[in-house]
């Protein structure tokens, strides 16, 4: 007798897509590139910009789909799998390397230590924002109904997408030492360049949320 073969639930690889997306923004969006110079200015990103608004997408996917308490309870796992990779960061890292492992300690705590300030920063901001993400969605789904996806789904994304963005560069940049006036410039200089940049790619990445809604939804019998 044959064996069945290994099948994959959708929402399943769904939600291991969207931890995925997460923990890797968080384990290596530290590291920023170069992405183009507006005359004397140069605009640098994250390289978590490719990976973010796919965590957006993912929200609004399953939202439609599967409406708002699932799509809350898929950002609140994640968020929860955030938490526990920054307390298991801590406790890894500050135990005492073995003598085989003496010459590789420095660069692995380089790699995986983050600052308190920049790791809450991180946590608080991404929470922030997914929460309002499955909000407005939600909102917007209940006045639009099944239609204007490509409208709900984008104006989710840029209400949440900046929200994320000036929790972020405000907890992890602000200068207590500095002026208020003096903080505001460089936090503005920060934030629109790179909430602009993220809204850019939530609406390329349009035809997925359409795509994701046709694969996910359940087919009629």
């Amino acid at each position: 007798m044959s064996q069945p073969k290994p099948k994959i639930e959708k929402l399943d690889l769904l939600v291991a897509l969207y931890i995925f997306c997460i923990l890797v923004a968080e384990l290596m969006g530290g590291k920023t590139f170069p992405l183009v110079k507006l005359g004397s200015y140069q605009l640098n990103a994250s390289v978590a910009i490719f990976i973010l608004p796919i965590v957006f997408t993912i929200n609004d996917v399953i939202s439609e789909v599967f409406g708002r308490a699932r799509a809350k309870s898929v950002v609140w796992s994640g968020l929860l799998m955030v938490a526990l990779l920054l307390g298991f960061g801590l406790i890894a890292t500050h135990l005492p390397p073995s003598s085989r492992f003496q010459t590789s300690e420095a660069a692995y705590d380089l790699i995986f230590t983050q600052s308190l300030r920049i790791a809450s920063a991180s946590l608080i901001a991404f929470a922030s924002a997914e929460l309002l993400d499955v909000w407005v969605f939600a909102k917007l789904r209940a006045k639009f109904g099944q239609s204007k996806l490509w409208l709900r789904n984008n104006l989710s994304n840029f209400a949440s997408q900046f929200v994320d963005t000036s929790i972020f560069m405000t907890l992890a940049f602000y200068a207590l030492e500095k002026p208020l006036a003096a903080n505001w410039q460089f936090l503005v200089s920060l934030i629109l360049p790179y909430w602009l940049l993220k809204c850019s790619f939530s609406v390329f990445e349009t035809p997925l949320v359409y795509w994701g809604v046709t694969w996910l939804r359940p087919k009629k019998t």
